[in-house]
């Protein structure tokens, strides 16, 4: 006879499973569950939630009037390269203006290898 016409089937699987894990697993989970743990359960969800509230939300600034908390809010976009002035959307320019305030051209160009320097403040423009 196969599995799937074996009325026992699903016992023979629960009790292989209790066997190997415990009792516990083949418990429903609503056994152990009281109106007690529930309230105790939702009163540690709340306290989570103030909690982090509290840091994620404090600062906030009305746009257009909606509340945006201000670490969302990205107000220098700056797209132009200092040393040449270039315009880009380049993702790899991103990095490079972050990191060294410079695209990824004058990187190559006047960083790359000599990143000391230019971090004490060396630009092409003042010698």
């Amino acid at each position: 006879m196969s599995k799937n016409k074996d009325p026992n089937y699903v016992v023979k699987v629960e009790k292989a499973i209790a066997d190997k894990y415990g009792q516990e697993a083949i418990q429903n989970p609503k056994a152990n569950w009281s109106d007690e743990k529930e309230k105790e359960y939702l009163s540690q969800l709340k306290e989570i939630y103030y909690n982090e509230g509290d840091t994620a939300f404090v600062e906030e600034e009305q746009v257009n009037g909606v509340f945006i908390p201000k670490k969302l809010l990205n107000r220098e976009s700056n797209r132009s390269c200092p040393v040449c002035k270039t315009y880009s959307f380049k993702s790899n320019d991103d990095v490079y203006m972050t990191k060294f305030d410079c695209c990824e051209k004058c990187y190559i160009q006047w960083v790359e290898g000599r990143e000391e320097r230019w971090l004490k403040g060396w630009r092409p423009n003042n010698g």
